[in-house]
This record gives C-alpha cells, structure tokens and sequence, in this order.
C-alpha cells in the first residue's frame, strides 16, 4: 500500500503576505481602468464579480459591482494609488 505524504502546513501568524485583499468595489468599466492603474505599478490584480459580464453585458445596481483583489502585501499601495 502507498504511503500519505501530508500537505505542508503554514504558519498561522495571520499575516499570510500573498493572500488577496479587497481594495476597491465599483462597476465593471471603472474595475478594468483600476485594474490598467494597479498593473502599470506593477501591481497583480484580481477582478472578482457575481455575473458573467460576457453574458449579461447590462447590469442593475450593486448586481453588476465588481471587486479588485491585490496580495495583501500590496494593498497599502494601492489604495494610496485611489486615493490620488
């Protein structure tokens, strides 16, 4: 019979530097020119939303928000970048 070989574990400081934070939520033309901001910095962005923008093109309201996710070493950076 085959042996298990665990997963490594990782500390749990709760600082985990590559985990994805939430920086900013707006609407899917304003999320791709964050996301042109953030990546011309050379930061690595994530665009996260509940609907298929290639679908239903035309949303209502908070159902077409979409959020941008940097690594949380990051993320003071880039809000410095919207606040500009």
């Amino acid at each position: 019979m085959g042996q298990v070989i665990p997963f490594p574990k990782r500390p749990d400081d709760g600082r985990d530097r590559s985990a994805l934070v939430e920086v900013h939520r707006c609407d899917q033309r304003e999320a791709l020119v964050v996301k042109g901001l953030f990546e011309s910095e050379g930061i690595p962005v994530l665009l996260r939303s509940r609907i298929a923008h290639s679908v239903h093109p035309f949303t209502v309201g908070s159902q077409g928000e979409v959020v941008l996710l940097v690594p949380r070493a990051d993320a003071d950076r880039s809000r410095r970048l919207l606040s500009r």
